[in-house]
């Protein structure tokens, strides 16, 4: 009886191990205390961030998002397709009342794979929580081991499925985004290396709109990154990455904007035709 006790308690032990190392769940976004976008510019710049733009994402004003990157962060996405890991972002929601921060462990995971550097995202994760004492994580998450190679289901795309929208030398395209609508669409430009470009473009009005059927509270993926690099102008596959940073996504919400990912690929080609 008592060998089976300890055999019991072993069992019990070793699963609670495996679960805190191989299936931790980490948040998606951290969240915070409503504050203006002029404030969360200069907290993120007082804990030594550089901010990239902000970028109004609705008619109201409701939604707006401020983008940071830092020299750790344009370090680690200065790989071949892995720019995209270059910058966060920080949604000021009066919608829901509150800030949201682009997890840098949750997305730096999701986009390095392999090339994932705990470190640097701990680092990062640090001088996040000083510039913003008191975030608390989102609901929405994903176990950490799922991160690398994460599709949504069966025939969905991964992050290596990229969506090529431009094709040209590299300061051939990066003119072409840059002219587009006299540039009105160009958020920011991020060089990372002489062949290695990212830019925040706005997408049309009209898609941007599916943040609300879906929630405002994960809209921090706006705007939509373009990276530019080995003469070629491509996206995350619009699949992959709304239901990257909306995780508890189901499949019948996924399917009320059915036509949304196809008009991202669209508006995000229009510069480059």
């Amino acid at each position: 009886m008592l060998f089976k006790k300890l055999v019991i308690a072993t069992v019990a032990t070793v699963t609670l191990l495996s679960s805190s190392a191989f299936a931790e769940k980490i948040s998606t976004y951290l969240e915070g205390t409503l504050q203006d976008a002029s404030a969360v510019q200069n907290a993120l710049k007082g804990a030594g961030f550089e901010v990239l733009a902000e970028h109004q994402i609705d008619k109201k004003g409701d939604l707006t998002t401020v983008v940071f990157t830092c020299p750790t962060l344009k370090k680690i996405a200065n790989k071949k397709e892995k720019g995209f890991a270059a910058v966060l972002r920080v949604l000021v929601n009066k919608a829901d009342n509150e800030i949201s921060i682009t997890n840098p462990v949750y997305f730096t995971k999701a986009f390095l794979q392999k090339s994932y550097d705990d470190g640097a995202a701990k680092k990062i994760l640090g001088k996040i929580n000083q510039a913003f004492p008191g975030l608390k994580g989102s609901s929405d998450g994903m176990d950490f081991d799922d991160l690398d190679g994460y599709h949504f289901m069966m025939g969905m795309p991964y992050y290596d499925d990229m969506a090529k929208v431009g094709k040209g030398s590299h300061n051939e395209l990066l003119a072409k985004v840059k002219a587009y609508k006299g540039g009105k669409n160009l958020v920011f430009e991020l060089n990372l290396d002489k062949d290695r470009t990212i830019v925040g473009f706005k997408i049309g009005k009209k898609t941007a709109k599916f943040v609300k059927k879906i929630g405002t509270k994960n809209a921090a993926l706006l705007p939509y990154v373009i990276l530019i690099e080995d003469g070629k102008a491509r996206i995350l596959a619009a699949k992959y990455y709304l239901a990257l940073s909306y995780p508890s996504l189901s499949m019948s919400q996924f399917m009320t904007i059915a036509t949304v990912p196809g008009a991202i690929e669209k508006d995000c080609s229009k510069p480059f035709k």
